[in-house]
């Protein structure tokens, strides 16, 4: 975890071009994770390669300006848009001499500083130590214990290095261990919805695309929303009434990112579950997002990823206030709605979605017992 201390935390930004789509979005999309992770940034060192350098990512020349930008900046860290390997990451800090933190570092303390319930906790902790796991790669001798054995006949003693890797598989043990229980209670309250035939919806999206504003938009909730990225790590669900249908269970989940760690997506697994099980996923787009096209496919390599890609979906254009966009809903040709244009801060067009899951829940056809639908708490992920 980065470590924050009474100064600000000073950064120089690296990104370099390698040809992907949506370049420009990504370094606005660093300059937000940074800030996210309280970082100020200092500088950003832009870049082209046909591919990263296997020993520094970038080459020579580069390393030799991100130097020159940490020492004029006085900046304290070096923050990589890339997802970096053990042996990059040790050459870079030997070459810059400060820190480096990578794209998947700064990602996981993010979740580490938002983290509120205690599964979340669990989740976020497991997957630094499983990143952290594949980052001991100095094993010093001078670390090394006194030899094992009698006299001279005994062969080198555990190494620090050794210590490391054995306790960090078993505090990762204990916590698979926790997480596996959490997980049963968790079906235990799935299953009692699916006794109440409870129709479940899902809000999923990229991060900061408005999912906790219309989740609070349509069942008043008062969750927290706010514009910066991964405001909501912890699964929300309440009972949203729908005068036609009768009570249904709508949930509120952590939202995607480009690159989104693995160990995170392996970590929040349980969390992520409730998408899997829902009977219909929100997918919440940015609509006034220039990248919103990968985002949507960024959220549907997710989705793919975690087994929930064959739930039916209703794309959710949020934020028209933004754009000029008008208020609406687009049909398929099965004459289902498909696409609610609407913006959750002002409300507009909310009612084009009531609509929309009311046709949805009528066609699921799952009425409601409301005695058996408990859902005015927060099930905590």
């Amino acid at each position: 975890m980065i470590e924050q201390g009474p100064a600000p935390i000073t950064a120089v930004l690296v990104c370099l071009d390698l040809g992907q789509e949506g370049y420009d979005e990504s370094l606005q999309e660093l300059r937000l994770l940074a800030a996210s992770a309280g970082i100020h940034s200092r500088a950003l060192v832009r870049g082209r390669r046909d591919r990263p350098d296997p020993a520094h990512f970038a080459g020579s020349g580069k390393v030799d300006e991100i130097k020159a930008a940490l020492r004029e900046q006085q900046a304290s860290l070096a923050v990589f848009n890339h997802a970096l390997s053990p042996v990059q990451e040790r050459n870079l800090e030997k070459s810059l001499g400060c820190p480096i933190v990578d794209r998947t570092r700064l990602i996981l303390d993010i979740f580490a500083q938002r983290a509120r319930s205690h599964e979340g906790k669990l989740q976020v902790e497991l997957a630094q130590l499983e990143y952290a796991a594949t980052r001991l790669v100095r094993g010093w001798t001078h670390l090394e214990r006194q030899r094992g054995g009698r006299g001279f006949l005994g062969g080198m003693g555990e190494t620090q290095l050794e210590v490391d890797r054995r306790l960090i598989a078993a505090r990762v043990k204990v916590l698979k261990d926790k997480l596996a229980k959490t997980r049963q209670r968790r079906e235990v309250q799935r299953r009692a919805r699916e006794r109440g035939r409870a129709f479940s919806i899902s809000l999923v999206g990229y991060t900061n695309a408005g999912k906790s504003s219309l989740f609070n938009a349509l069942t008043r909730a008062g969750a927290p929303a706010e514009d910066r990225l991964f405001a909501t790590l912890d699964t929300t669900t309440r009972r949203l009434y729908l005068p036609e249908v009768g009570n249904v269970a709508i949930s509120d989940t952590v939202g995607f990112i480009r690159d989104l760690p693995h160990t995170l997506v392996a970590a929040f697994r349980a969390t992520l579950e409730e998408a899997i099980h829902a009977d219909l996923l929100l997918h919440v787009v940015d609509s006034a997002s220039q990248a919103r096209d990968v985002q949507v496919e960024e959220v549907g390599k997710v989705l793919e990823e975690i087994g929930a890609s064959a739930v039916p979906q209703i794309l959710v254009w949020n934020k028209i206030d933004r754009n000029g966009l008008e208020a609406g809903v687009d049909r398929d040709e099965y004459d289902r709605i498909c696409r609610v244009r609407l913006s959750a801060k002002t409300s507009e067009g909310v009612d084009g979605l009531r609509q929309a899951l009311v046709e949805a829940a009528a066609t699921k056809k799952s009425p409601v017992d409301p005695l058996n639908l408990k859902l005015s708490r927060t099930v905590e992920a």
